[in-house]
């Protein structure tokens, strides 16, 4: 349970109601543990009585003695007539005196018992609820907090589907761990520890008893089967969240591309592979509930034992039958928390398995964070310089090489270069979505790594190839650009974007919603409104990745036009995969694996690179 104990931090504001849930647990465990074998001890020789009037402490056998009790006796065929076993039923009526009052008094404590149990019991299962949703709702803040600020390269690692798991389903583990361990870690602890208190108090007012308190030696056998079913548990839990996690995968993969299933036929492979990934999770959480459910009948097997044992020294070391009742349901008290413990056991480990895939986020290393002592920057020129900088994925072949180069503010400079060559890396090491493994990117003479990361990033606006529209209006979609901007200031920059006139055409104006991902408007309108937000931000450097590709004609020039005015003024960086997007560069950068292997203007590298020339006359022959 330490692995949890960190986690109860996001109980804040609810403390109280988790002291007052843990006092109902024990007090829960307490009447139950202590009072019901109390009642049964005390009450029972006061109702059950012999004929003679006195309470039934006859042992059944003493060891060693001559006597032989009455059930020892051979049955004899009664004669009796129903007249005398009437008065001899009324004989025995009579010398139980108690006035009814007292009975009735006597009776209504079992029932008491179990609603002061029922009570603080459901008490306790309602705090503890309000105490565990909370910490589900506060540790999955925290996971997403998390996943904001870890850099690009954590999520080109780790699936967004199995990512996605982890924040629903695994915390959903780990609150139900926290909610049920923390309440059975107090009631069933109290509830044996109050049966043994009983029994050891019973031990020491009836001879032979101690003996018989013998029979709890066979409780720490009980925890074998417990830590060997727990290591198993574990191994399953683990792979049964990690399934989980692929077939949220493979269904967020399928949701996102659902227009090329279709295109390309593959709607049979995709139910194929769902339903192989659906059926090993099958198998697997049928053994996670093999061990699970195999933990309570092999204590209940192991404590059986103990209670035969119990029973049969009883009957040699002549135990009353009262006491023998009282004990018995002492004993039960005591296997029952024992079971529920083993059970337990098995809850804590599946949410260890569950907590392991979330501490992998919590503990990762968030690589790009603000430095500790930032350079206050506020609206940057836009002069950029690269100082001897490489960079690799995952520490495999480097993606740039050595890369120094060196932009005057205003500079329109395009990137080009085959698939592969380091264009796109070179640009997101400007907004630091990735961090320079050697080497420095300058801004203005202050490296990127000396600004708070929003500080950086306020001062980029960036427009990629496929824009991305959240689900939300267009007006909040601008807005991204600028929170603090007017409606009309909002109006101006859609105006800039060529958006306004379609946008004003809608039923409900800028107050449209876009669907996921934009999906109800045109790929012209979405790249116009991300132009819309780019106005908006005015940001002194500016990356545009091919931003009019797969665009009709119409859409293309508008949305050039739009770029000429945007550029105006910004440093700009230019992804170029068509060059007929680079007219207006100024400069252009020649990319070939990792490095920059040629600068200058178009007709410069026309003429001098042989690299540049053959992708441009490559690219034009297949024009024509």
């Amino acid at each position: 349970m330490r692995r949890f104990l960190p986690y109860l931090k996001y109980l804040r504001g609810r403390r109280l109601a988790l002291v007052v849930a843990l006092l109902c647990g024990a007090v829960s465990g307490l009447v139950y543990g202590f009072g019901l074998p109390k009642v049964m001890n005390d009450v029972f020789p006061k109702i059950f009585t012999t004929a003679s009037g006195d309470t039934d402490r006859t042992p059944i056998i003493k060891t060693g003695a001559t006597k032989i009790s009455e059930s020892e006796k051979p049955p004899v065929e009664s004669t009796a007539s129903d007249a005398e076993r009437l008065a001899e039923t009324a004989r025995i009526k009579a010398h139980r005196n108690l006035p009814v009052r007292e009975v009735i008094g006597y009776a209504l404590l079992i029932p008491l018992i179990f609603l002061v149990r029922a009570v603080s019991g459901f008490l306790n299962n309602y705090l503890m609820s309000y105490c565990g949703i909370g910490v589900l709702e506060a540790l999955r803040v925290e996971l997403y907090r998390k996943l904001q600020h870890l850099p690009l390269s954590y999520f080109g690692r780790n699936r967004s589907g199995d990512l996605l798991s982890r924040l629903t389903a695994d915390t959903q583990v780990v609150q139900q761990t926290i909610t049920s361990s923390a309440s059975d870690l107090v009631i069933q602890p109290v509830t044996l520890a109050s049966a043994v208190f009983f029994l050891a108090l019973i031990a020491t007012k009836n001879d032979g008893v101690g003996l018989f308190l013998a029979s709890l030696a066979i409780v720490p056998v009980c925890v074998f089967p417990v830590r060997f079913i727990g290591k198993k548990l574990l191994r399953r839990a683990e792979e049964n969240q990690r399934l989980l996690g692929d077939i949220s995968d493979l269904a967020s993969q399928n949701f996102s591309a659902a227009r090329e299933v279709r295109a390309f036929g593959l709607e049979e492979k995709e139910i194929g592979l769902f339903q192989q990934t659906t059926r090993r999770l099958f198998r697997i959480q049928l053994k996670v509930v093999k061990y699970s459910q195999i933990l309570s009948p092999s204590i209940e097997v192991i404590a059986s034992l103990g209670i035969a044992f119990s029973l049969y020294y009883a009957y040699f070391a002549g135990i009353s039958l009262a006491v023998f009742v009282s004990i018995l349901g002492a004993l039960f008290v005591c296997y029952e928390p024992l079971k529920k413990l083993g059970g337990l056991h098995g809850q804590l480990t599946k949410g260890a398995a569950s907590l392991n895939r979330i501490e992998e986020i919590l503990h990762a290393p968030a690589t790009i964070a603000d430095p500790a002592q930032p350079v206050a920057v506020t609206r940057l020129r836009g002069e950029l310089a690269f100082e001897n900088v490489s960079f690799a994925y995952k520490d495999d072949i480097p993606v740039l090489r050595d890369v120094t180069v060196s932009l005057p503010a205003g500079t329109v400079c395009a990137l080009v270069g085959p698939s592969g060559a380091g264009k796109s890396t070179f640009a997101n090491l400007v907004p630091r979505f990735y961090e320079a493994a050697t080497g420095r990117v300058m801004i203005d003479d202050i490296d990127v790594r000396a600004m708070r990361l929003a500080d950086l990033r306020r001062n980029i606006a960036i427009v990629s190839q496929e824009p991305v529209l959240f689900n939300d209006t267009i007006l909040a979609n601008i807005l991204l650009g600028r929170a603090d901007a007017t409606r009309s200031e909002v109006e101006q920059a859609a105006r800039d974007a060529f958006a306004h006139d379609f946008i004003v055409t809608l039923s409900r104006g800028y107050d449209t919603i876009v669907g996921e991902r934009g999906a109800s408007l045109s790929g012209g309108q979405r790249q116009r409104i991300a132009l819309a937000r780019a106005f908006l931000r005015d940001a002194p450097l500016l990356i545009l990745d091919e931003a009019t590709s797969a665009l009709d004609s119409d859409s293309e020039a508008k949305i050039q036009l739009a770029l000429k005015k945007l550029m105006r003024g910004k440093t700009v960086l230019i992804i170029a995969h068509r060059f007929s997007t680079i007219r207006d560069a100024t400069k252009i950068l020649v990319f070939d694996r990792g490095e920059i292997v040629a600068t200058g203007s178009h007709a410069e590298l026309y003429a001098s690179s042989d690299l540049y020339r053959s992708l441009y006359d490559r690219q034009q022959n297949a024009n024509t």
